[in-house]
């Protein structure tokens, strides 16, 4: 859990609060006090800024200073006016968890899916290529498990039928599309 201000008073920054977050992080502040506020020491009003801060590890008498990456305004700007005009999800995406089945998220998922089903489905999209060989690759699946797989992609309207050695032609173009049709699963 990360606990960001830009205002380091002591009616921000509780005695609770530092109680319960033993590491700290401060970047230049303006005075001593602040500094203080934050790391119960001075120093943060002697850094450079752009990235420069002082680490405090939890049992750690003093702390390290070290070299953030530093990001620009005008870079976040172009980085956003980049992303802001792609396709985007209609609701955010999870990285698949290995504690969790897929089959019992409620998607609408029969029990004859396996469980790596969407995973796969998306590995596939993405990579445009509908092949056993590349979810044995990107899951860490065997070949069996791979190839039954692929059928049950192509059974679900993703991928095209077999044809000979060749990968199979992936039918969704974007993730967007797969989205939609593992809903409607």
């Amino acid at each position: 859990l990360v606990l960001a201000t830009q205002r380091p008073s002591v009616n921000v920054i509780t005695g609770v609060i530092k109680a319960n977050f033993s590491a700290r992080i401060a970047y230049q502040v303006a005075t001593k006090i602040d500094s203080r506020t934050i790391l119960d020491m001075n120093g943060a009003e002697q850094l450079l800024g752009k990235g420069d801060m002082l680490f405090l590890p939890t049992g750690s008498p003093k702390p390290f200073r070290i070299q953030n990456a530093f990001i620009s305004t005008d870079e976040v700007e172009r980085i956003t006016n980049f992303i802001f005009p792609q396709d985007s999800y209609s609701k955010p995406y999870f990285l698949p968890s290995i504690y969790e089945k897929k089959s019992s998220k409620g998607g609408g998922f029969t029990a004859d899916f396996d469980p790596m089903f969407e995973d796969a489905a998306q590995v596939i999209v993405r990579h445009q290529q509908g092949s056993v060989s590349l979810l044995q690759r990107k899951l860490k699946l065997g070949y069996s498990r791979a190839a039954r797989i692929v059928d049950q992609l192509e059974e679900a309207g993703i991928v095209g039928p077999n044809d000979g050695s060749k990968a199979r032609q992936v039918l969704i173009e974007n993730e967007m599309q797969l989205e939609t049709l593992l809903r409607a699963l």
